[in-house]
């Protein structure tokens, strides 16, 4: 609760931006899978076109043309993620773990690497180790990549790790340095 009161001008912000540079609405929600893999609404702000995915789910790919200007920005500053402090409060993700993913790249993933439903054992996070070393993941390398970061934070969970994610990031989200 704290953390959406100290959010909430830059919150208007975004989304007086969002609105005022492309068309559609400022909210994006998705199923995604959470602990147990159990299936939830998450919560962003939009960053892309309206109907990115008019044929089937694909992975944000590095420049990509479905991002909108303002979208650019927010990604790399992660403020696109701050409407998830409503899905932690409604006990559906925690401040730290491993991100949610939709169903169809889960079930796709699964079958290609080993061990990625370990990853459901926590509840998901609104950020995390893999998010704070590594870029955004638009392939299958970097799923396993990423994967690897999780289980390490999995195997390794303490308050000390989880202070070292939250100033990284901290630092992403002043400075920009999202990957």
């Amino acid at each position: 609760t704290l953390f959406l009161i100290i959010s909430l001008p830059i919150t208007l912000i975004i989304i007086i931006l969002i609105k005022l540079t492309s068309k559609g609405p400022i909210f994006y929600i998705q199923e995604r899978l959470g602990l147990n893999e159990k299936p939830f609404r998450m919560i962003k702000f939009r960053t892309m076109i309206v109907n990115a995915e008019k044929e089937k789910p694909q992975w944000a790919k590095e420049n990509d043309a479905r991002v909108t200007k303002i979208g650019k920005i927010l990604r790399k500053s992660r403020f696109d993620e701050l409407p998830q402090l409503i899905n932690i409060l409604k006990g559906e993700m925690s401040f730290i773990g491993p991100r949610p993913e939709r169903e169809y790249f889960v079930r796709e993933l699964k079958k290609k690497i080993p061990y990625y439903s370990l990853r459901f054992v926590l509840k998901p996070g609104l950020t995390g180790w893999a998010q704070v070393n590594y870029r955004y993941g638009s392939s299958l390398e970097d799923a396993i990549e990423k994967l690897s970061y999780d289980l390490y934070y999995i195997k390794n969970m303490s308050l000390f790790l989880d202070l070292r994610i939250i100033l990284r990031t901290i630092r992403i989200c002043l400075f920009g340095m999202g990957r």
